[in-house]
């Protein structure tokens, strides 16, 4: 499949974590397959649940690592060899705890930022040119650097329409960086996706 995408959602698997602040990465992806009307299914050679799906003449594959956070590069590493996936063709969509809530940024390349998703997959592909649309989850009121606890709690009642609003223009983002490419994506969609004062972006 020469116009292969692989986009994948980090995230831990378990349905304790299911709505916890770290795992917005598997609900894009959710989100995206439920868009797409793609089906997901376990792929144990992978350590990944995946999607496969169409969109307007672009193959892609949906990932979701199976491994743990720590060690999503071993799955991200098996479906970009698997797959042969050129790096330019990966997205790769994390929380990000230095971002507020309500905001996305994507990059084509850059530094892990000390999320360890990223620094896996970095350590498991050997290069940082990928891109990656980091889905802002803020920090708690004190600005601690520990955020373990934070990161691993689920969002408030309150927090969660917001998040339900920025997932909508996450997913709008990654279409436009399949469709459209990276710089426009960027263009159209980084900054705040949702909060006070803040109309829901269109697609």
């Amino acid at each position: 499949m020469e116009n292969l995408h692989l986009i994948v959602g980090l995230g831990n698997p378990g349905p304790e974590y299911v709505r916890t602040r770290h795992n917005v990465g598997f609900r894009l992806l959710e989100a995206l397959a439920g868009r797409w009307r793609a089906a997901w299914k376990l792929e144990k050679k992978f350590h990944a649940s995946i999607a496969a799906a169409e969109r307007n003449g672009r193959d892609v594959i949906l990932g979701r690592p199976q491994t743990f956070m720590n060690a999503s590069g071993e799955a991200v590493g098996a479906l970009v060899k698997f797959y042969r996936v050129p790096l330019a063709r990966l997205l790769v969509a994390v929380d990000d705890a230095d971002l507020p809530l309500g905001e996305i940024r994507l990059r084509a390349r850059g530094s892990s930022g000390g999320h360890h998703g990223l620094e896996s997959i970095e350590q498991h592909v050997g290069s940082r040119e990928f891109a990656r649309l980091r889905i802002g989850i803020g920090r708690t009121a004190d600005g601690r650097r520990e955020i373990t606890d934070h990161v691993l709690t689920p969002f408030t009642a309150a927090e969660s329409a917001v998040v339900e609003q920025v997932l909508t223009a996450a997913a709008a983002q990654a279409e436009c960086w399949l469709e459209n490419g990276i710089e426009m994506a960027m263009n159209r969609f980084n900054g705040a996706a949702a909060g006070p004062g803040q109309e829901k972006k269109s697609e």
